[in-house]
This record gives C-alpha cells, sequence and structure tokens, in this order.
C-alpha cells in the first residue's frame, strides 16, 4: 500500500478535515491515480497467491498440521469402519460405561409378570363405581368393599417326577445234551527195518503213506557163535518196526488187520448261544438233570458218564416304559425347566424338574377398599384419602435383610446365610414320597408321610419346607437294579428365615457360584467378600412382599397401624 494511500487513511481516522465546507470538494488528482495504482498492484498479487495455492500441492508449511497420510485414510475405502471403531472404543470411555451399568442394573420385568400385576386394576377398571360408590357423608367412615383376587401367589416351588423304564426279571432256561458218538477204525499192521537190511523192506515208504509206528520187534540175528556150547546171537540185528497204517499200502507185507473203536464225548453248549449272547440276561445257575445210570451201551459199548444233559438258568431283564408326569404336564403355571439322567449307561431312568407356582392355601385373608372419610363445613364437602404406602415394604425387607445378617453372621468361617443339608427319599413310579413339601398343604401332608413310614427328619423337611425355608439342590440315585433307578434321593438346603433362602437361591446365580452336586453340596454361606458384590436391588423379593398386607392404608389411627405392623411381622 502506498504512502500516500496510507497517509490519508490516518488523517481520517483523526478527523483531521480541511474545512467544514470543503468536506465534499474532490481528492487531488495525484493522490487517486496513486491509490487505484496501489489496489491493482495488491489484487494482482493476490490473484497471483491464489492461483498458486490452486495448482499446488498443500504442505504443512501451508496448511497447519497438514499430513499426506492422516489416521482417518482408513475410512476412505471403508466408511462402515468408522461405526464399528466408535463401538469398539466406547466400551473403554468413562461416560458410556456408566450408562450400560446403569441399564444392566434397571429392573427388567417379562410381559406376563406386568400383566399379571394390573390383572387386579383392570377388573376393577371394568366397574369402577362398584368399589367406590356409596360414600358417606358427615365426616363417618364409609362402607368396604372386597377387592378381587390377586393374581395367584408369588411363591414357587421345583416340582419333579419321572420318566423311563420299569425292571423286571424274568427266568429263561435252555437244555445242554451230552453227545456221545462211538466210531469203529480198521489198522493195518506192516513190519518195516529202519534201515532197510535184512529181508524186511524199509520204512520210508510207510511213512509216506501216514502210517504211525506202534512199537518194536527184535530184527534177525547177524552173526551166531558157539564158543563149545548152544548156539547164541553174537551180535543183535536192526529193530523191526510195527507200522499201523490207516490203509493198505501198495507193495507192503500185510501183517494183521486190527478194528479199533473210539469213544468221543461233546457238551452241546450250542443249545444255549442265544441266551448267552443276550446283555440283557445273565447265567445264575446249572444243574445235572440226567445222571440215571452213569453207564450206558452207546453201539455195544459200554460208555460211564457222571451226568448226560445239564439245564442251565439265566435272569433276563424286561423293561418296560413308564412315566408320572401327566399332573404337572398339566398344571397350570408349571414349567419344565430341566431333565437329568438319575441311573444306568445307557441312562434308563430320567427326573424331569418343574417350577410350579405354590397353591393358594385355604383361609387367605380378604382384602378390602372402603371409601375415603367424607367431611362437610357449610355445604362445602371434601374427601380426606388415605393412600397406600408402597414403600414400606421395602423398608421392612432391608431391615428384616440387615438383622437378619447380624444374626446369622459366623465369626469363625467368616459367613454369612448358611444352610443345612437335608435330604429326603421317595420311589420311582412308587408310592411312597417323603419329599413332599412346598406343593402340598402343610398339616395332611405331615399325617401322610407319617402314615407311609417317613423318618422325623424328612417330617420335619417337609415341614420347613412347606413353610418356604428350603431350596432344592438336585436329586441323586440311591439305589438301583438293572440300571434302573429304584429309590432316589432329594437334597435340600434349609435356612433360617425365607429371606435368606431368597438371597441364597437369587445371590448364587449373580455370582455364578452354582450348588455342587447332590451327594456333595454342603450348604455353606457367603463369604464377606462375596456378600459385598451381590447386587441386591436385582434380588425378587416378591415372594417375601406376599406375606405383607398389599396396601396397607396406614392412618392416624395408632390401633390401627399395630394391627398393619402385627400382620406384617
Amino acid at each position: 500500500m502506498s504512502r500516500a494511500l496510507i497517509a490519508g487513511l490516518a488523517a481520517f481516522s483523526i478527523g483531521i478535515a480541511p474545512a467544514a465546507n470543503a468536506q465534499n470538494a474532490a481528492p487531488p488528482l495525484g493522490a487517486t491515480e496513486a491509490a487505484k495504482a496501489d489496489g491493482k498492484a495488491f489484487g494482482r498479487e493476490q490473484a497471483a497467491a491464489a492461483q498458486g495455492a490452486a495448482t499446488t500441492s498443500p504442505d504443512a508449511n501451508r496448511i497447519p498440521g497438514f499430513s499426506s497420510t492422516p489416521g482417518e485414510a482408513r475410512y476412505f475405502d471403508d466408511p462402515a469402519r468408522m461405526e464399528r471403531d466408535a463401538a469398539s472404543q466406547a466400551n473403554g470411555h468413562s461416560g458410556y460405561r456408566a450408562m450400560r451399568d446403569s441399564m444392566d442394573r434397571r429392573a427388567r420385568f417379562a410381559p406376563q409378570d406386568l400383566d399379571a400385576v394390573i390383572a387386579r386394576s383392570d377388573l376393577i377398571n371394568t366397574d369402577p363405581l362398584a368399589f367406590t360408590s356409596g360414600m358417606s357423608v358427615g365426616g363417618s367412615q364409609g362402607r368396604c368393599i372386597p377387592l378381587p383376587p390377586g393374581s395367584g401367589s408369588a411363591a414357587r416351588y421345583m416340582a419333579t417326577c419321572n420318566v423311563g423304564y420299569l425292571a423286571s426279571e424274568e427266568t429263561r432256561s435252555c437244555a445242554i445234551p451230552l453227545d456221545v458218538a462211538v466210531e469203529t477204525q480198521t489198522r493195518y499192521i506192516y513190519w518195516c527195518s529202519e534201515f532197510g537190511s535184512g529181508d524186511q523192506e524199509s520204512c520210508t515208504r510207510f511213512d509216506d503213506a501216514g502210517c504211525e509206528r506202534t512199537g518194536f520187534i527184535e530184527g534177525p540175528c547177524l552173526q551166531w557163535g558157539d564158543f563149545g556150547g548152544p548156539r547164541f546171537c553174537a551180535e543183535p540185528g536192526n529193530p523191526i518196526s510195527v507200522m499201523s497204517c490207516p490203509t493198505p499200502v501198495a507193495g507192503g507185507e500185510l501183517q494183521n488187520i486190527v478194528a479199533t473203536r473210539s469213544l468221543s464225548t461233546n457238551r452241546v453248549d450250542s443249545r444255549c448261544a442265544s441266551l448267552a449272547s443276550d446283555t440283557s440276561c445273565r447265567q445264575t445257575t446249572e444243574v445235572c438233570t440226567d445222571n440215571d445210570p452213569v453207564t450206558r451201551i452207546i453201539d455195544g459199548v459200554a460208555v460211564t458218564q457222571p451226568c448226560w444233559a445239564w439245564e442251565r438258568q439265566y435272569a433276563c431283564a424286561q423293561y418296560v416304559e413308564a412315566q408320572d408326569c401327566q399332573t404337572l404336564d398339566t398344571t397350570s403355571g408349571c414349567a419344565l425347566v430341566g431333565e437329568e439322567c438319575l441311573s444306568g449307561e445307557p441312562c434308563r431312568t430320567w427326573e424331569r424338574v418343574y417350577d410350579c407356582p405354590v397353591p393358594d392355601q385355604p383361609g387367605s385373608p380378604n382384602q378390602f377398599i372402603c371409601d375415603a372419610d367424607v367431611y362437610c363445613i357449610d355445604g362445602s364437602c371434601e374427601t380426606i384419602t388415605r393412600e397406600a404406602n408402597d414403600e414400606f415394604k421395602d423398608a421392612v425387607v432391608a431391615l428384616n435383610a440387615m438383622d437378619q445378617a447380624r444374626r446369622e453372621f459366623d465369626p469363625d468361617s467368616l459367613s454369612l446365610f448358611k444352610g443345612t443339608r437335608n435330604t429326603c427319599s421317595s420311589k420311582v413310579f412308587g408310592v411312597l414320597n417323603c419329599c413332599k413339601g412346598k406343593g402340598f398343604p402343610l398339616l395332611p401332608g405331615i399325617q401322610l408321610l407319617v402314615s407311609l413310614g417317613c423318618s422325623r427328619e424328612e417330617m420335619l423337611l417337609h415341614e420347613r419346607d412347606a413353610q418356604g425355608l428350603c431350596a432344592y439342590v438336585g436329586t441323586y440315585c440311591s439305589d438301583s437294579f438293572l440300571g434302573v433307578c429304584l429309590t432316589k434321593k432329594k437334597t435340600y438346603c434349609c435356612f433360617e428365615s425365607k429371606l435368606s433362602r431368597i438371597l441364597q437361591e437369587q445371590g448364587r446365580k449373580q455370582l455364578n457360584k452354582p450348588w455342587a452336586k447332590p451327594k456333595t453340596e454342603q450348604c455353606r454361606g457367603f463369604t464377606l467378600d462375596e456378600f459385598s458384590r451381590l447386587d441386591l436391588s436385582q434380588i425378587d423379593f416378591s415372594e417375601v412382599y406376599a406375606e405383607f398386607t398389599e396396601a396397607a392404608r396406614l392412618s392416624g389411627n395408632a390401633s390401627s397401624t399395630m394391627c398393619c405392623l402385627a400382620a406384617i411381622r
């Protein structure tokens, strides 16, 4: 920019003017031309810079932070990668983790549970006036109308049944005779010389014919002497072999023909082959069935045997399909949760486990909704409502849990909520069942157990389980026959309170600490570390809530308040 232009601008900025009447006067001719020339030069300079920037590759000198290989270049050919990278990095972000943790801890309810909760409200909504009409005036108490029954009990229990086979044994037998055979054989007798000397022919011919040596005889004397006395053989001759041949030998000198008879005995065990190969059969006994007389004539030959025939007996298993799950299959609310083999390889007895609601017990108290108090003053009436305290049950459960933890703390093992192991027996597909619990009325159930001969410990287990104090662990077979379970034992862990049982059942799922095998489970409590890791907000205490008075209305009346507290205890 020219000095003249700068001077002009500076003069303008500080308010220098020649005179008031000279404001509209034209600037000097030299200054105008100089400004135009300076502006054109500046424009050409900027145009050249823009053209150079457009035709020159960018670099760090021209663009701050410029890079020819930016990290974002990996998204040019794969835009979807940006979303994947963002998802992978989100898990490490503290804000994202806080949001996800909050969502994971949030209580979730199944649609059917929500429907069950609002079922009573839906019924009241169909005719609300039937439950709210008829209020009195003048400050007197209104009438009370019984509410519809609730949507079932929150308490549930594990019910079991059996499928598989009934086993029995059938005795089968087979006869084993003695096969006796007498065979007559003809043998041809020849003599031969071992060395082919003298008048006897060589034994080689008879060896080739399959003959057998049966003895030797003295050969002819090779040299005789008398020495002034009787003649005697001074040198014995070669021995002569006696050969017994099955057929005549051509060219041989036949000495004799001998007929012999041979005896063979054989037990015919093949008569029992089918039973012996049957894997479901096992041999039990084998007895002689024919031993008189012991000596018998077979084809003219006297044969003596201690036994001539036997009978072999087998015990064979018989399997008939059986099951006793019809009742649980058709019981409303019961759901099959598992099936386990009790015994046998291959398995022949299974136990099915159902999660069932506890049937409504007789004598449950009715619940009422009462008209609110209405007070009228000078013709103006106002209804005093008494709202239900729906947070009271949560407070009671929390206080009870703290008190229960204090009372059940074991200082020796530093554990909480320890249980006791209990077992009961029942016959598979049988009448005797000493494991009746939650699903059966308490007093009639005990009377039934006594009549069936169950033990005192099993009666106590039935009573505690019916009160909701026991958690079902599992079942194992205690007696089997032919691979079929006859008697099974159920294992339970029983606790001091229903709250302790709920904490153990649901807390073990949170800690990924399942019950041990039914034969070995010892019902140990939670360690302090384990209990500190439990999220009690995720535990369903509805079974405990069900014992409280639902929609309790706490008024200022002390007797009414004490009544409700007594009901909760």
